[in-house]
């Protein structure tokens, strides 16, 4: 189930959920980090505002080495804020409560096996605006992402990479 402008929009095909890739869909979780730093840096406005204020009084702008920065700081912090904004309004939270927990799709945390390897990778499968492959995060836009979605535990996968095929088998699957 998506959550998109208050609607409520159920999906269970594996088909569907390709056709959704090409949105911008989001983790509840990554949509709460993602709101908590728009309301930090908002709180920020005003006290960088103040700082502006203060260097002006100061007197000549153009020698004003505090004003300029306080100046560059609030710009870098309004660019952020109106990037947040805009991915906010994009964004789709996925509701998993209603997938089929038995497959790796949107949101489902797997343990990969590689071919040839005795380590395992685990990996939480996110949208873009959440990837952090470092840190556990990949992306279903991803060719491994792309390769894990729909595909139970057990099976085998294929990945074509830039360095060749790697071959993977799914060994755990967590919601």
């Amino acid at each position: 189930m998506i959550i998109s402008h208050g609607r409520v929009v159920k999906f269970f095909e594996h088909a569907t959920i390709y056709s959704l890739m090409q949105r911008r869909l989001i983790t509840h979780e990554g949509y709460e980090k993602l709101v908590k730093e728009l309301e930090d840096l908002k709180k920020q406005r005003r006290p960088l505002s103040e700082a502006i204020g203060r260097a002006r009084e100061m007197g000549d702008l153009s020698e004003n080495a505090e004003y300029h920065a306080a100046r560059e700081r609030l710009g870098l912090l309004e660019g952020r804020i109106a990037d947040l904004e805009f991915r906010l309004s994009q964004v789709q939270v996925v509701d998993t409560s209603r997938i089929d927990k038995s497959k790796a799709y949107f949101g489902a945390k797997v343990s990969l096996l590689e071919e040839g390897a005795k380590n395992q990778v685990h990996y939480q499968l996110v949208g873009m605006d959440e990837a952090e492959p470092n840190n556990g995060k990949l992306s279903i836009s991803s060719p491994v992402g792309k390769a894990i979605l729909g595909h139970g535990l057990n099976e085998k996968i294929e990945v074509k990479t830039p360095s060749g095929i790697s071959r993977y088998q799914i060994v755990k699957i967590e919601w």
